[in-house]
Formats: structure tokens, sequence, C-alpha cells
């Protein structure tokens, strides 16, 4: 029941954590990418930016939500 626990919490926080998280790192590789050019981003360039800041939110996101998670239960085995 402790690793049931554990495991769901995990996925709740990091499902809390995704879309917030998401849209940072969209954001911030935005800026980036037009600084690095030189001007506005088009719709399928912005597009693109979001499907890799959702790729890596979620990995980001879990790995966050396992740390935090272990060190406030004391890990998957109680």
């Amino acid at each position: 029941m402790q690793n049931y626990y554990f495991a769901l919490s995990v996925l709740i926080l990091a499902a809390m954590l995704f879309f917030p998280v998401s849209k940072l790192i969209w954001v911030f590789a935005v800026r980036r990418m037009q600084a690095r050019i030189g001007r506005d981003l088009n719709p399928m360039e912005l597009e693109g930016q979001k499907a890799r800041a959702r790729f890596l939110a979620v990995f980001v996101t879990l790995a966050f939500s396992w740390l935090f998670n272990n060190s406030l239960l004391g890990g998957a085995g109680g």
C-alpha cells in the first residue's frame, strides 16, 4: 500500500506541475530562439517549440516529483 501511495503521489504532483513547467520551458526557448535569429517565430516554429517543451516537461516534472516525494515520504519502501 505504501508503494501505491508513493507512486500515486508522484504522478499527481507531476501532473499538477506539468502545464506550468511546460509553459516556462516554452517561454525560455522561444525567447532564446528569437534573440538568436533576430525575428519573431512563425506559427510552425512556435508549435515545434511547444512540442519540445512538453516533451522535456514530462521528464523534468517526473524527476522533481519523485525526488520531492522521496524526500517527503521517505522513499518508496517507506
